[in-house]
């Protein structure tokens, strides 16, 4: 992490949020979506997931959208990957950062990626020695991800024993980092708690990122108890668009915008201008004048006289 940067937050929405949208996004106005959050301090965006089109028809254009945000200085490109096949696509393209995908909860992982999850980790394992097959400079960074880590829209409440048994399988198997999601919102403050530190005390010093949707208005809620277990990494969507195909009803992530405002007004530094963040905002409704946006701060603005976290720390 940069030495002026207290949490890191990543951009999702290209992907979570755009993944259930029937109408395309043309890949022209996707990359001016990134190009402009980039410019605005977002260090890292998923950017699409490897997937076949037949499956998702928005991510038809995953190689070009991935191969052109590659040509962005200083961005982190991540994708979404369901299996090995996915990997191989990731890598042949050149992208940062793998983010692999397996549900904690048995009935959400037959359902999302059609398997057992204890097949799920072993085809992790199959990715791990691909990655590591790379040369060193061409290796991306491999991230675990536990989907209804929080909670199932089939299953309810998750065990936290379970949660913390395929966290450990995924670290020991060599994640670089882990991501634990709340995939259909159903998280509180106190489980959020009980959850992260149970994986934390677990995985030692491997990185631990949030990725929380807002489906019942605890998200940022969930962030501050994540903050408070010492994780630093948090995903959201711009204006929070997106939702579960698996979780009728259920919003998108986090609204990014919301999230780094929150942040920087508690002093924490993310890097990210919080206007210009809000003005990528018009890329998207431009686009998709039909896809549904969230956000405080576009609506109210920021408060009067406001003065930033970077401002305050310089003072």
């Amino acid at each position: 992490m940069k030495h002026d940067i207290d949490v890191i937050v990543r951009e999702v929405g290209l992907r979570d949020g755009l993944q259930i949208h029937q109408t395309f996004m043309p890949t022209d106005r996707k990359l001016a979506w990134i190009q402009a959050e980039a410019a605005a301090g977002v260090s890292e965006i998923e950017v699409t997931s490897y997937v076949p089109a037949k499956v998702i028809p928005q991510f038809a254009d995953a190689e070009e959208v991935t191969v052109r945000s590659l040509g962005i200085p200083g961005l982190t490109v991540a994708a979404l990957i369901p299996n090995f096949r996915g990997a191989e696509r990731g890598i042949d393209l050149g992208v940062h950062k793998l983010n692999f995908v397996m549900s904690v909860s048995r009935t959400h992982n037959m359902n999302n990626v059609r398997r057992e999850r204890e097949e799920s980790v072993a085809d992790f394992k199959r990715i791990v020695e691909l990655v590591r097959s790379q040369p060193a400079g061409k290796r991306p960074i491999l991230v675990g991800g536990l989907a209804t880590a929080l909670g199932c829209s089939f299953e309810g409440r998750v065990p936290v024993d379970d949660v913390v048994r395929y966290a450990v399988a995924l670290a020991e198997a060599g994640a670089d980092e882990l991501v634990v999601p709340d995939t259909v919102g159903y998280a509180d403050p106190a489980h959020v708690k009980r959850v992260f530190k149970a994986v934390l005390a677990a995985v030692g010093k491997l990185p631990v990122a949030a990725h929380f949707h807002d489906t019942r208005g605890t998200g940022l809620a969930n962030v501050t108890a994540a903050l408070d277990c010492g994780v630093t990494r948090f995903d959201a969507s711009l204006a929070g668009i997106g939702g579960c195909p698996f979780a009728p009803g259920a919003t998108g992530n986090i609204v990014m915008d919301d999230l780094v405002f929150m942040l920087d007004s508690m002093g924490l530094r993310t890097g990210v201008d919080i206007e210009k963040l809000v003005a990528v905002r018009e890329i998207v409704r431009e686009t998709l004048p039909d896809i549904e946006m969230h956000g405080a701060i576009a609506r109210a603005g920021l408060p009067k006289n406001y003065v930033g976290a970077a401002a305050r720390a310089a003072a």
